[in-house]
C-alpha cells in the first residue's frame, strides 16, 4: 500500500468514529400525562433558542451582487460541511440514526449530540464525553504523547493530527485532509470574484480561494483589511479555536455572509483613530502595553445574512474581530464587524426579558440597545489591543496559554471594552450613550452570556468576571432578588480586573490563568438559582436561525 493512500486511508477511519448508528439513539421522552400532553425533553431543549429569520434589504446591490451572493452562499455550505467533520465526523451517518425529528434538529444546532448549552453533556444515549480535542486530534492521544512528537507543524492552525502505520503521530493539512470540499469552495470564490463590483473585495476572494488550497492564510488576511467599499463582505475559512478544547491550536471552518450597513458603519468609523492612543493608556505597567496596535483598523456595521459552521454551533457570534493573526494585527490591525440585525434580535428577545427580572427596577432605564451596541462593539476592538507577545519568551500569548486562551482573551476584551467606552467618554469623544447605560446594560449582558455554560470560552469569562464584581462589591442583591449596579466600585473592580488579565497574558502565565478560571470560572448556587429562574420563565438562551438565499429572494 502506498503511502499516500494509506494517509487517506487512516484519515477517512478516523473521522468515521461516529458512523454507524450503534446505541447512539435519542433519550426518552417524558411522561405524557392523560389529560394534556406534555413537552419532551427535546422540546424542552429547542425552546432554549428563539427563532430568528436573517434578512436583509438587497435592493441597492447590482445584479452582478445578487449573482455573487448565490455563490457566496454555495460556498458557505461547504464550510458548514467540514465543520460538520471537525466536530464530530460524518455528517449523514449520524444523523441518519436519529429518529425523533426533535432530537434531530437539536443536535443539527449543535453540530452532534452534545448540548453545547450544558457543558457539552450528551444528549443521546451511546454517546461519552465529548472528545476535548473534538475531530482534530485521534481521540487516544494523550498530551504528553502530543508534547513529545517532534514535528514543527503539530501547532499550526491548519493541520489534523492523525496515526501512521505505525500507530504514531503524523499532521495533515487542511488542504489534504479536506481536499475535494475545498477545491469545490475556491472554484466557487474564484467565479465570485468575477462578480464582485468592488476591486479590493474581488482581490480579497481570489486570494483566499488561493489560501483554501494552501493553507497560507496571511495574504488573504492582509487583503481583507483593505476592503472598504464593498456592500457585500465575507468571512471565510478555518478561523477560530473554540472547538478545540484540548490546546486551542486548531482552526475551524466557518462563514458568514454579510451586508453592510453603510448608515451605521459611518457613525462608527471615527472611533477606529482613537486605538493607538488608548493602547498608550491602558492601565497596565508600560511593558505590557508596549505593542502598537495597527492604525489602518476599521469598524462597520452589518446584517448578517448566513451563519456556517463553528460560528453557527449553538450560540451565535454577534460581532467580529479579525484577523487573528497576530503578526497581521500589529502590522494593520483588524476590522470590527458589528452584526447588527442578530444583534437586535438578542437584545430584544433575550436582555431585555432578563433585565426586566433580574436588574433592580429603578435601574432598567438605562438598558438600551445603543448601550449594548456600543458594549459588544469595543470588546471587538478591545481584542485587538493589550499584549499579544509574552514578555518572557514563550511566543505568543495564544500559544503560551493553550487551551485556556480563549476564555482569558474573552474575558479581557469583556472587560477592557468596558474601559473603553469609559475613557473614550471621560475624553469627551463618545457621548452615545450616558456610562450608566453602558454599565447596567454590562451587567445585564453577564446574565446573558453566563448561560452559556462552563463548556463557553464566553461563558467562563463572564463567571470569572461576575465573581470578581461580587467579592468586590460592584453590585448588590435586594430582597426582591434583583441586581443593582454601584457603578464607581464597578468602574474600580474592572480596572482591577484588566490588569489582572493583560498581566497574565503577557506573562504567559498558564498556571495562574488556569486557576483563575478553574477557581472563579464557576457558578455558585445563589446565581444558579437566578439562572433557573430565567429558563423556568422560558426566556431563551440565544437564537437559531431560518437563514439562506429564499430569505433574500434570491
Amino acid at each position: 500500500m502506498s503511502k499516500k493512500l494509506f494517509t487517506v486511508l487512516v484519515f477517512s477511519l478516523a473521522t468515521a468514529f461516529f458512523m454507524g448508528c450503534g446505541s447512539g439513539t435519542q433519550k426518552k421522552a417524558d411522561t405524557q400525562s392523560d389529560e394534556a400532553e406534555e413537552l419532551t425533553e427535546m422540546q424542552k431543549n429547542l425552546q432554549k433558542y428563539v427563532p430568528v429569520k436573517l434578512t436583509a434589504d438587497i435592493s441597492h446591490l447590482s445584479d452582478d451582487e445578487k449573482e455573487m451572493l448565490k455563490l457566496l452562499f454555495h460556498a458557505s455550505e461547504i464550510m458548514d460541511d467540514i465543520f460538520w467533520m471537525q466536530n464530530i465526523g460524518n455528517k449523514e451517518e449520524f444523523l441518519a440514526c436519529i429518529t425523533d425529528p426533535d432530537a434531530k434538529e437539536y443536535a443539527m444546532i449543535n453540530y452532534g449530540p452534545w448540548d453545547e448549552m450544558e457543558n457539552q453533556k450528551a444528549f443521546m444515549d451511546g454517546y461519552g464525553e465529548k472528545p476535548a480535542g473534538a475531530e482534530f486530534y485521534p481521540h487516544d492521544m494523550t498530551k504528553e504523547e502530543f508534547e513529545a512528537f517532534d514535528d514543527p507543524d503539530k501547532t499550526s492552525l491548519y493541520t489534523l493530527l492523525r496515526r501512521n502505520e505505525d500507530g504514531g503521530l503524523m499532521t495533515i493539512w487542511y488542504h489534504e485532509a479536506y481536499k475535494e470540499q475545498v477545491t469545490k469552495a475556491s472554484e466557487l470564490l474564484l467565479k465570485a470574484s468575477a462578480l464582485a463590483g468592488d476591486a479590493e473585495f474581488a482581490h480579497y476572494l481570489e486570494l483566499r480561494a488561493d489560501a483554501l488550497l494552501t493553507d497560507n492564510y496571511q495574504p488573504s488576511d492582509l487583503a481583507w483589511l483593505d476592503v472598504k467599499n464593498n456592500n457585500v463582505d465575507l468571512v471565510f475559512g478555518p478561523i477560530e479555536n473554540y472547538t478545540d478544547q484540548l490546546f486551542g491550536y486548531k482552526a475551524a471552518h466557518e462563514a458568514f455572509i454579510l451586508i453592510k450597513d453603510k448608515e451605521w458603519s459611518e457613525k462608527l468609523s471615527k472611533y477606529a483613530k482613537f486605538l493607538p492612543q488608548l493602547q498608550t493608556q491602558l492601565p497596565v505597567d508600560p511593558e505590557y502595553k508596549k505593542e502598537v496596535p495597527g492604525s489602518d483598523a476599521d469598524l462597520n456595521a452589518y446584517d448578517v445574512v448566513y451563519y456556517a459552521g463553528d460560528c453557527n454551533l449553538a450560540g451565535k457570534t454577534i460581532a467580529i474581530n479579525l484577523p487573528n493573526d497576530e503578526e497581521v494585527q500589529l502590522a494593520k490591525g483588524t476590522r470590527k464587524l458589528q452584526l447588527k440585525n442578530a444583534m437586535k434580535a438578542k437584545f430584544d428577545h433575550i436582555l431585555i426579558p432578563i433585565a426586566d427580572m433580574l436588574i433592580t427596577e429603578e435601574q432598567r432605564k438605562y438598558i438600551t440597545f445603543d448601550a449594548f451596541f456600543s458594549n459588544i462593539m469595543f470588546h471587538e476592538v478591545a481584542h485587538g489591543m493589550g499584549i499579544k507577545n509574552t514578555l518572557n519568551g514563550q511566543g505568543t500569548v495564544r500559544h503560551a496559554l493553550k487551551e485556556q486562551y480563549s476564555a482569558i482573551e474573552e474575558g479581557k476584551a469583556d472587560i477592557l471594552g468596558l474601559y473603553l467606552v469609559t475613557k473614550l467618554n471621560e475624553m469627551g469623544e463618545f457621548g452615545e450613550t450616558d456610562l450608566m447605560d453602558n454599565y447596567v446594560t454590562f451587567m445585564a449582558g453577564i446574565f446573558r452570556s453566563v448561560r452559556f455554560g462552563a463548556a463557553s470560552a464566553h461563558g467562563k469569562a463572564n463567571m470569572v468576571r461576575f465573581n470578581f464584581f461580587q467579592e468586590r462589591g460592584a453590585f448588590v442583591k435586594n430582597e426582591d432578588g434583583t441586581y443593582a449596579i454601584d457603578i464607581e466600585k464597578m468602574k474600580s473592580a474592572s480596572i482591577e480586573l484588566t490588569q489582572l488579565i493583560i498581566k497574565l497574558q503577557g506573562d504567559g502565565d498558564y498556571e495562574a490563568t488556569k486557576n483563575l478560571i478553574s477557581e472563579m470560572g464557576i457558578i455558585k448556587s445563589e446565581l444558579q438559582a437566578d439562572l433557573d429562574k430565567l429558563a423556568e420563565a422560558g426566556i431563551p438562551i440565544d437564537i437559531v436561525f431560518e437563514q439562506g438565499p429564499e430569505m433574500l429572494g434570491l
